[in-house]
Protein backbone atom coordinates (compact mmCIF):
# COMPACT_ATOMS: atom_id res chain seq x y z
CA UNK A 1 0.00 0.00 0.00
CA UNK A 2 0.76 3.42 -1.06
CA UNK A 3 1.54 5.36 2.76
CA UNK A 4 0.46 8.90 2.28
CA UNK A 5 2.84 11.91 2.13
CA UNK A 6 1.52 14.92 3.48
CA UNK A 7 1.34 18.21 1.20
CA UNK A 8 2.37 21.38 3.91
CA UNK A 9 -0.67 23.05 4.84
CA UNK A 10 -4.05 22.12 4.06
CA UNK A 11 -3.47 18.27 4.30
CA UNK A 12 -5.48 16.02 6.75
CA UNK A 13 -4.16 13.40 8.86
CA UNK A 14 -5.53 9.98 7.49
CA UNK A 15 -9.09 9.62 8.53
CA UNK A 16 -8.74 12.79 10.77
CA UNK A 17 -9.93 13.95 7.31
CA UNK A 18 -10.42 17.80 5.93
CA UNK A 19 -13.81 18.82 5.09
CA UNK A 20 -17.36 18.98 7.14
CA UNK A 21 -19.42 17.28 3.88
CA UNK A 22 -22.40 19.42 2.19
CA UNK A 23 -25.12 21.69 3.91
CA UNK A 24 -25.76 22.13 7.42
CA UNK A 25 -23.05 22.90 9.79
CA UNK A 26 -21.99 20.62 12.31
CA UNK A 27 -21.19 21.85 15.96
CA UNK A 28 -18.60 24.71 16.47
CA UNK A 29 -18.92 25.53 12.75
CA UNK A 30 -19.08 28.84 12.16
CA UNK A 31 -21.91 30.08 10.83
CA UNK A 32 -21.35 31.50 7.63
CA UNK A 33 -20.34 27.36 6.62
CA UNK A 34 -24.34 26.59 7.75
CA UNK A 35 -27.11 25.96 4.49
CA UNK A 36 -29.08 28.53 3.06
CA UNK A 37 -31.71 26.80 4.83
CA UNK A 38 -30.59 27.18 8.14
CA UNK A 39 -28.20 24.08 9.50
CA UNK A 40 -30.04 21.14 11.26
CA UNK A 41 -29.49 20.50 14.84
CA UNK A 42 -25.44 19.62 15.94
CA UNK A 43 -25.50 16.07 16.22
CA UNK A 44 -24.66 14.35 18.85
CA UNK A 45 -20.76 13.87 19.28
CA UNK A 46 -19.26 10.55 21.42
CA UNK A 47 -17.47 11.19 24.38
CA UNK A 48 -15.18 8.89 23.56
CA UNK A 49 -11.71 10.03 22.74
CA UNK A 50 -9.37 7.79 20.88
CA UNK A 51 -5.44 8.40 20.75
CA UNK A 52 -3.41 5.47 18.79
CA UNK A 53 0.55 5.57 18.32
CA UNK A 54 2.07 5.97 16.27
CA UNK A 55 0.84 9.37 14.63
CA UNK A 56 -0.19 8.98 11.01
CA UNK A 57 2.01 8.66 8.36
CA UNK A 58 4.91 7.47 10.53
CA UNK A 59 7.40 6.16 8.73
CA UNK A 60 10.62 3.76 10.08
CA UNK A 61 8.78 2.99 12.56
CA UNK A 62 11.08 0.21 15.34
CA UNK A 63 9.72 -2.96 15.12
CA UNK A 64 9.41 -2.52 18.67
CA UNK A 65 6.68 0.47 18.08
CA UNK A 66 5.18 2.07 20.17
CA UNK A 67 2.21 0.71 18.92
CA UNK A 68 -0.98 1.24 20.83
CA UNK A 69 -4.54 2.30 20.86
CA UNK A 70 -6.23 4.07 24.48
CA UNK A 71 -9.64 5.67 24.92
CA UNK A 72 -10.99 7.99 27.53
CA UNK A 73 -14.27 8.61 28.17
CA UNK A 74 -15.01 4.97 26.43
CA UNK A 75 -14.64 1.56 25.89
CA UNK A 76 -12.73 -0.19 22.75
CA UNK A 77 -14.98 -2.37 20.60
CA UNK A 78 -12.39 -2.89 17.79
CA UNK A 79 -9.24 -2.45 17.14
CA UNK A 80 -7.68 -3.61 13.74
CA UNK A 81 -3.94 -3.81 12.89
CA UNK A 82 -3.37 -4.89 9.36
CA UNK A 83 -0.59 -5.33 6.74
CA UNK A 84 -1.00 -4.33 2.74
CA UNK A 85 -2.08 -7.88 2.26
CA UNK A 86 -4.83 -7.88 4.60
CA UNK A 87 -3.35 -9.71 7.55
CA UNK A 88 -4.15 -9.13 10.48
CA UNK A 89 -1.95 -8.35 13.63
CA UNK A 90 -2.80 -9.82 17.24
CA UNK A 91 -3.17 -8.14 19.84
CA UNK A 92 -4.35 -7.88 23.20
CA UNK A 93 -7.42 -5.49 24.79
CA UNK A 94 -7.25 -4.51 28.60
CA UNK A 95 -10.25 -6.07 30.92
CA UNK A 96 -11.38 -2.67 31.02
CA UNK A 97 -11.68 -2.04 27.09
CA UNK A 98 -9.47 1.21 27.80
CA UNK A 99 -6.16 -0.02 25.61
CA UNK A 100 -5.25 -2.18 22.91
CA UNK A 101 -1.35 -3.06 22.48
CA UNK A 102 0.24 -5.33 19.63
CA UNK A 103 1.01 -9.05 21.21
CA UNK A 104 4.86 -8.67 19.69
CA UNK A 105 7.25 -6.32 17.32
CA UNK A 106 6.01 -5.93 14.02
CA UNK A 107 8.12 -7.01 10.89
CA UNK A 108 10.69 -4.69 9.18
CA UNK A 109 9.55 -2.61 5.65
CA UNK A 110 5.71 -3.36 6.25
CA UNK A 111 3.04 -0.80 5.92
CA UNK A 112 0.33 -1.15 7.82
CA UNK A 113 -2.81 0.11 8.61
CA UNK A 114 -4.30 0.75 11.84
CA UNK A 115 -8.03 1.26 12.89
CA UNK A 116 -10.12 1.33 16.07
CA UNK A 117 -13.86 2.19 16.87
CA UNK A 118 -14.60 3.01 20.26
CA UNK A 119 -18.22 3.83 22.43
CA UNK A 120 -19.21 6.33 24.78
CA UNK A 121 -21.65 5.41 28.00
CA UNK A 122 -24.53 6.73 25.54
CA UNK A 123 -23.59 4.07 22.82
CA UNK A 124 -22.14 6.98 20.58
CA UNK A 125 -19.09 5.54 18.51
CA UNK A 126 -15.68 7.12 17.54
CA UNK A 127 -13.66 5.65 14.91
CA UNK A 128 -9.62 6.35 14.70
CA UNK A 129 -7.69 5.53 11.56
CA UNK A 130 -3.97 6.02 11.15
CA UNK A 131 -1.41 4.49 8.35
CA UNK A 132 2.31 3.70 9.46
CA UNK A 133 5.44 1.45 7.92
CA UNK A 134 8.44 -0.04 9.75
CA UNK A 135 11.69 0.52 8.98
CA UNK A 136 13.65 -1.05 6.15
CA UNK A 137 17.12 -3.11 7.56
CA UNK A 138 20.21 -0.59 7.26
CA UNK A 139 21.45 0.21 4.05
CA UNK A 140 18.22 -1.02 2.28
CA UNK A 141 15.10 0.46 0.45
CA UNK A 142 11.87 -0.89 0.15
CA UNK A 143 8.56 -0.14 -2.07
CA UNK A 144 5.08 0.31 -0.66
CA UNK A 145 2.98 -0.18 -3.20
CA UNK A 146 -0.69 0.34 -4.08
CA UNK A 147 -3.37 -1.38 -5.61
CA UNK A 148 -3.07 -4.63 -2.87
CA UNK A 149 -2.16 -7.59 -4.18
CA UNK A 150 -4.93 -10.00 -5.54
CA UNK A 151 -7.18 -6.53 -5.79
CA UNK A 152 -9.72 -5.56 -7.92
CA UNK A 153 -10.04 -2.01 -9.14
CA UNK A 154 -11.80 0.17 -10.73
CA UNK A 155 -10.53 1.78 -14.41
CA UNK A 156 -8.68 4.59 -13.08
CA UNK A 157 -6.49 2.97 -10.47
CA UNK A 158 -2.72 3.50 -11.21
CA UNK A 159 0.34 1.87 -9.92
CA UNK A 160 1.89 4.08 -7.19
CA UNK A 161 4.98 3.15 -5.24
CA UNK A 162 6.35 4.74 -2.55
CA UNK A 163 9.82 4.00 -1.37
CA UNK A 164 11.31 3.92 2.26
CA UNK A 165 14.18 6.51 1.29
CA UNK A 166 14.56 9.07 -0.99
CA UNK A 167 16.06 7.42 -4.73
CA UNK A 168 18.87 9.40 -6.43
CA UNK A 169 19.05 6.73 -9.35
CA UNK A 170 15.69 7.05 -10.54
CA UNK A 171 16.45 5.55 -14.17
CA UNK A 172 18.00 2.67 -12.08
CA UNK A 173 15.11 2.18 -10.14
CA UNK A 174 12.63 2.65 -12.75
CA UNK A 175 14.53 0.24 -15.25
CA UNK A 176 13.61 -2.31 -12.77
CA UNK A 177 10.43 -2.50 -12.35
CA UNK A 178 8.05 -3.60 -15.01
CA UNK A 179 4.22 -2.74 -15.62
CA UNK A 180 2.29 -5.12 -17.94
CA UNK A 181 -1.01 -5.77 -18.93
CA UNK A 182 -3.07 -8.48 -20.27
CA UNK A 183 -4.73 -7.12 -23.47
CA UNK A 184 -1.41 -5.25 -23.97
CA UNK A 185 -1.44 -1.45 -23.25
CA UNK A 186 1.17 1.00 -23.37
CA UNK A 187 2.09 2.23 -19.61
CA UNK A 188 4.64 4.83 -18.60
CA UNK A 189 6.33 5.84 -15.64
CA UNK A 190 6.07 9.56 -13.46
CA UNK A 191 8.43 10.45 -10.54
CA UNK A 192 6.70 12.80 -8.26
CA UNK A 193 9.79 13.79 -5.89
CA UNK A 194 12.61 10.93 -5.18
CA UNK A 195 10.09 8.93 -2.95
CA UNK A 196 6.86 8.16 -5.11
CA UNK A 197 6.81 6.69 -8.64
CA UNK A 198 3.58 5.88 -10.48
CA UNK A 199 3.23 4.17 -13.63
CA UNK A 200 -0.26 4.66 -15.72
CA UNK A 201 -1.39 3.82 -19.28
CA UNK A 202 -2.27 6.53 -21.69
CA UNK A 203 -5.86 6.07 -20.97
CA UNK A 204 -8.02 4.65 -18.52
CA UNK A 205 -7.76 0.71 -18.05
CA UNK A 206 -10.02 -1.15 -19.76
CA UNK A 207 -12.67 -3.35 -17.83
CA UNK A 208 -11.23 -6.96 -17.25
CA UNK A 209 -7.76 -5.55 -17.86
CA UNK A 210 -5.17 -8.00 -16.03
CA UNK A 211 -2.14 -6.16 -14.55
CA UNK A 212 1.08 -7.28 -13.35
CA UNK A 213 3.93 -5.26 -11.25
CA UNK A 214 7.29 -6.74 -11.27
CA UNK A 215 9.48 -5.58 -8.69
CA UNK A 216 13.23 -6.95 -9.21
CA UNK A 217 14.53 -4.47 -6.95
CA UNK A 218 16.88 -6.70 -5.10
CA UNK A 219 20.25 -5.12 -5.03
CA UNK A 220 19.50 -2.82 -7.26
CA UNK A 221 21.29 0.92 -5.83
CA UNK A 222 18.78 3.18 -5.36
CA UNK A 223 20.82 6.00 -3.61
CA UNK A 224 24.80 5.76 -2.58
CA UNK A 225 24.91 3.04 -0.04
CA UNK A 226 21.27 2.02 -0.29
CA UNK A 227 19.94 -1.11 -2.28
CA UNK A 228 16.64 -2.76 -2.66
CA UNK A 229 15.42 -6.05 -1.11
CA UNK A 230 12.27 -6.52 -3.27
CA UNK A 231 12.33 -9.56 -6.05
CA UNK A 232 8.16 -9.75 -6.23
CA UNK A 233 5.19 -9.38 -8.16
CA UNK A 234 2.09 -8.10 -7.62
CA UNK A 235 -1.27 -8.51 -9.91
CA UNK A 236 -4.38 -6.97 -9.59
CA UNK A 237 -7.23 -7.07 -12.18
CA UNK A 238 -9.68 -3.79 -13.30
CA UNK A 239 -13.56 -4.62 -12.79
CA UNK A 240 -15.96 -3.30 -14.38
CA UNK A 241 -15.96 -0.03 -16.06
CA UNK A 242 -17.29 3.09 -13.56
CA UNK A 243 -16.76 6.72 -13.97
CA UNK A 244 -19.07 9.40 -12.35
CA UNK A 245 -19.50 13.03 -13.23
CA UNK A 246 -20.18 15.51 -10.59
CA UNK A 247 -21.51 18.89 -12.03
CA UNK A 248 -20.16 21.24 -9.19
CA UNK A 249 -22.75 23.71 -10.66
CA UNK A 250 -25.56 22.09 -10.99
CA UNK A 251 -24.90 20.29 -7.82
CA UNK A 252 -25.47 16.17 -9.52
CA UNK A 253 -23.41 13.43 -9.27
CA UNK A 254 -24.01 10.92 -12.39
CA UNK A 255 -22.92 7.06 -11.65
CA UNK A 256 -22.56 5.76 -15.36
CA UNK A 257 -20.90 2.36 -16.75
CA UNK A 258 -19.92 0.41 -19.35
CA UNK A 259 -19.05 0.79 -22.68
CA UNK A 260 -21.93 3.15 -23.86
CA UNK A 261 -21.82 5.21 -20.54
CA UNK A 262 -25.28 4.24 -19.26
CA UNK A 263 -26.56 5.91 -16.50
CA UNK A 264 -26.95 3.92 -13.51
CA UNK A 265 -28.47 6.49 -11.07
CA UNK A 266 -28.45 10.11 -10.77
CA UNK A 267 -27.96 12.25 -7.70
CA UNK A 268 -28.15 15.38 -5.14
CA UNK A 269 -25.16 16.37 -3.97
CA UNK A 270 -23.81 19.76 -2.24
CA UNK A 271 -20.12 20.24 -2.79
CA UNK A 272 -17.58 22.83 -1.56
CA UNK A 273 -18.73 26.86 -1.05
CA UNK A 274 -17.39 29.97 -2.30
CA UNK A 275 -15.01 29.99 0.34
CA UNK A 276 -13.61 26.38 0.42
CA UNK A 277 -14.19 25.53 -3.43
CA UNK A 278 -14.20 21.73 -4.61
CA UNK A 279 -11.19 20.67 -6.67
CA UNK A 280 -12.26 19.90 -10.61
CA UNK A 281 -10.63 17.55 -12.66
CA UNK A 282 -9.89 13.74 -12.39
CA UNK A 283 -10.32 11.87 -8.86
CA UNK A 284 -9.74 8.82 -8.14
CA UNK A 285 -11.10 6.84 -5.19
CA UNK A 286 -8.16 5.33 -3.25
CA UNK A 287 -9.95 4.54 0.31
CA UNK A 288 -13.13 3.39 1.58
CA UNK A 289 -15.00 3.93 4.83
CA UNK A 290 -17.82 3.05 6.55
CA UNK A 291 -17.56 5.49 9.29
CA UNK A 292 -14.99 8.08 10.03
CA UNK A 293 -14.15 11.24 11.63
CA UNK A 294 -13.26 14.34 10.55
CA UNK A 295 -11.89 17.23 12.11
CA UNK A 296 -11.39 20.47 10.95
CA UNK A 297 -8.35 21.36 12.97
CA UNK A 298 -6.26 18.51 10.64
CA UNK A 299 -6.66 21.25 7.36
CA UNK A 300 -6.22 24.35 9.61
CA UNK A 301 -9.29 25.26 10.02
CA UNK A 302 -9.35 25.87 13.66
CA UNK A 303 -12.43 24.19 15.59
CA UNK A 304 -14.81 24.52 12.92
CA UNK A 305 -16.06 20.95 13.25
CA UNK A 306 -14.84 18.04 14.48
CA UNK A 307 -17.78 14.45 13.80
CA UNK A 308 -16.76 11.27 14.61
CA UNK A 309 -18.57 9.20 12.78
CA UNK A 310 -19.08 10.67 8.91
CA UNK A 311 -20.56 7.85 7.32
CA UNK A 312 -20.12 6.16 3.51
CA UNK A 313 -16.63 8.22 3.07
CA UNK A 314 -14.50 7.76 0.17
CA UNK A 315 -10.81 9.29 -0.14
CA UNK A 316 -10.80 11.34 -3.32
CA UNK A 317 -7.45 13.33 -2.37
CA UNK A 318 -4.29 13.07 0.26
CA UNK A 319 -4.93 16.73 1.63
CA UNK A 320 -8.75 15.71 2.64
CA UNK A 321 -11.31 15.80 -0.34
CA UNK A 322 -13.99 12.96 0.54
CA UNK A 323 -17.21 12.11 -1.40
CA UNK A 324 -19.00 11.05 1.75
CA UNK A 325 -22.79 11.11 3.34
CA UNK A 326 -23.87 13.75 5.84
CA UNK A 327 -27.31 13.00 7.68
CA UNK A 328 -26.69 16.61 10.12
CA UNK A 329 -27.67 18.52 6.81
CA UNK A 330 -31.48 19.99 6.05
CA UNK A 331 -32.16 17.56 3.46
CA UNK A 332 -33.21 20.80 1.10
CA UNK A 333 -29.92 22.07 0.80
CA UNK A 334 -28.65 18.61 -1.51
CA UNK A 335 -29.13 19.26 -5.38
CA UNK A 336 -29.92 23.08 -4.34
CA UNK A 337 -26.75 25.12 -2.50
CA UNK A 338 -23.03 24.23 -2.67
CA UNK A 339 -21.97 24.36 1.28
CA UNK A 340 -19.11 22.41 2.11
CA UNK A 341 -15.69 23.15 3.02
CA UNK A 342 -14.63 21.04 0.06
CA UNK A 343 -15.79 17.61 -0.06
CA UNK A 344 -18.90 16.06 -1.92
CA UNK A 345 -21.62 15.16 0.17
CA UNK A 346 -24.69 13.21 -0.32
CA UNK A 347 -27.74 12.76 2.21
CA UNK A 348 -27.15 10.07 4.60
CA UNK A 349 -28.49 8.06 7.40
CA UNK A 350 -26.39 8.16 10.70
CA UNK A 351 -24.17 5.05 11.28
CA UNK A 352 -23.50 3.94 7.64
CA UNK A 353 -25.24 1.08 7.88
CA UNK A 354 -28.02 1.56 5.22
CA UNK A 355 -27.39 1.04 1.92
CA UNK A 356 -30.61 2.52 0.70
CA UNK A 357 -29.78 6.55 1.19
CA UNK A 358 -27.88 8.14 -1.93
CA UNK A 359 -24.34 8.20 0.26
CA UNK A 360 -24.81 4.27 1.18
CA UNK A 361 -25.78 3.14 -2.26
CA UNK A 362 -23.18 4.96 -4.09
CA UNK A 363 -20.72 3.58 -1.74
CA UNK A 364 -21.87 0.31 -1.95
CA UNK A 365 -20.67 0.63 -5.68
CA UNK A 366 -18.01 2.00 -5.57
CA UNK A 367 -14.41 0.30 -5.45
CA UNK A 368 -11.22 2.14 -4.94
CA UNK A 369 -9.32 3.18 -8.64
CA UNK A 370 -13.19 4.36 -9.59
CA UNK A 371 -12.98 8.01 -11.22
CA UNK A 372 -15.25 10.95 -10.02
CA UNK A 373 -14.49 13.46 -13.14
CA UNK A 374 -15.49 17.05 -11.04
CA UNK A 375 -16.45 19.65 -13.69
CA UNK A 376 -17.50 22.98 -12.67
CA UNK A 377 -17.41 26.80 -14.25
CA UNK A 378 -14.59 28.21 -11.99
CA UNK A 379 -12.46 26.37 -9.10
CA UNK A 380 -8.72 24.91 -9.12
CA UNK A 381 -7.82 22.01 -11.07
CA UNK A 382 -6.39 19.25 -8.49
CA UNK A 383 -2.69 18.82 -8.41
CA UNK A 384 -1.36 15.85 -9.90
CA UNK A 385 0.32 14.12 -6.76
CA UNK A 386 -2.72 15.06 -4.54
CA UNK A 387 -3.78 11.49 -4.07
CA UNK A 388 -4.23 9.40 -7.20
CA UNK A 389 -4.81 11.91 -9.70
CA UNK A 390 -2.29 11.46 -12.39
CA UNK A 391 -5.11 11.53 -14.97
CA UNK A 392 -4.81 15.39 -14.66
CA UNK A 393 -1.12 15.85 -16.74
CA UNK A 394 -0.88 15.15 -20.31
CA UNK A 395 0.37 11.90 -21.66
CA UNK A 396 3.40 14.25 -22.95
CA UNK A 397 3.84 15.88 -19.36
CA UNK A 398 3.18 12.46 -17.81
CA UNK A 399 6.08 10.73 -19.73
CA UNK A 400 8.04 13.68 -19.22
CA UNK A 401 7.98 12.65 -15.80
CA UNK A 402 9.80 9.36 -16.33
CA UNK A 403 13.66 9.07 -15.55
CA UNK A 404 13.90 6.61 -19.12
CA UNK A 405 11.45 8.21 -21.23
CA UNK A 406 11.47 12.23 -20.47
CA UNK A 407 15.06 13.03 -21.30
CA UNK A 408 16.60 12.19 -17.62
CA UNK A 409 20.39 11.03 -17.37
CA UNK A 410 19.80 6.78 -16.32
CA UNK A 411 22.83 5.24 -15.40
CA UNK A 412 25.14 3.35 -17.56
CA UNK A 413 23.54 0.00 -16.05
CA UNK A 414 22.14 -1.38 -12.74
CA UNK A 415 23.96 -2.20 -9.71
CA UNK A 416 26.16 -5.22 -9.86
CA UNK A 417 23.39 -8.53 -9.34
CA UNK A 418 20.73 -6.69 -10.29
CA UNK A 419 17.98 -8.37 -11.84
CA UNK A 420 16.55 -6.06 -15.01
CA UNK A 421 13.02 -6.33 -15.99
CA UNK A 422 11.91 -2.90 -18.10
CA UNK A 423 8.67 -2.05 -19.23
CA UNK A 424 8.14 -2.45 -23.36
CA UNK A 425 9.39 1.17 -25.03
CA UNK A 426 6.85 3.21 -26.44
CA UNK A 427 5.89 1.70 -30.04
CA UNK A 428 5.53 4.33 -33.23
CA UNK A 429 2.12 2.42 -34.47
CA UNK A 430 -0.64 4.11 -33.82
CA UNK A 431 -2.01 4.08 -29.75
CA UNK A 432 -4.11 1.11 -28.48
CA UNK A 433 -7.95 1.78 -28.56
CA UNK A 434 -9.91 3.74 -25.74
CA UNK A 435 -11.01 1.95 -23.15
CA UNK A 436 -14.52 1.97 -22.39
CA UNK A 437 -14.48 4.46 -19.91
CA UNK A 438 -14.20 8.24 -21.55
CA UNK A 439 -11.15 10.20 -21.51
CA UNK A 440 -9.97 13.08 -19.01
CA UNK A 441 -8.63 15.08 -21.88
CA UNK A 442 -11.13 17.92 -21.14
CA UNK A 443 -9.23 19.07 -18.06
CA UNK A 444 -6.43 21.25 -18.17
CA UNK A 445 -3.18 19.96 -16.81
CA UNK A 446 -1.99 21.75 -13.28
CA UNK A 447 1.07 21.84 -11.93
CA UNK A 448 2.79 18.69 -10.47
CA UNK A 449 3.43 20.68 -7.19
CA UNK A 450 1.15 20.32 -4.44
CA UNK A 451 -1.26 23.33 -3.70
CA UNK A 452 -0.47 24.95 -0.34
CA UNK A 453 -4.41 25.68 0.42
CA UNK A 454 -5.30 22.45 -0.99
CA UNK A 455 -9.40 22.54 -0.17
CA UNK A 456 -10.90 20.05 1.99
Amino acid sequence: MWVRRLAALGCCLAVLAGCAGGGGAPAGASGDAAGASGPAAPPPASRATITALPADDTQNLPPEGPVRVTVAQGRLVSVRLADTRGGEVPGSLAADGAGWTPDGPLPLATAFTLDAVAEDDQGLRAAQHTEFSTMAPLHTFAAFFTPEDGSTVGVGMPVSLRFSRPITDRAAVERAIAVTADPPVEVAAHWFGGQRLDFRPRQYWAAGTRVTVALRLKDVQGAPGEFGTQHKDVRFTVGRAQVSTVDLDARTLTVRAGQGGKVLRALQVSAGDAKHPTYRGVLVVSEKYKVTRMNSQTVGMGDEYDIKDVPHAMRLTTSGTFVHGNYWADPSVFGTANTSHGCIGLADAKGGASGETPAGWLFEHTIPGDVFEVRASTGDVVPANNGLNGWNLSWAQWEAGSALRGGASPSAAPAAGAVVSQAPAPSPAPSPAPSPAPSPAPFPSPSASPSPTAAP
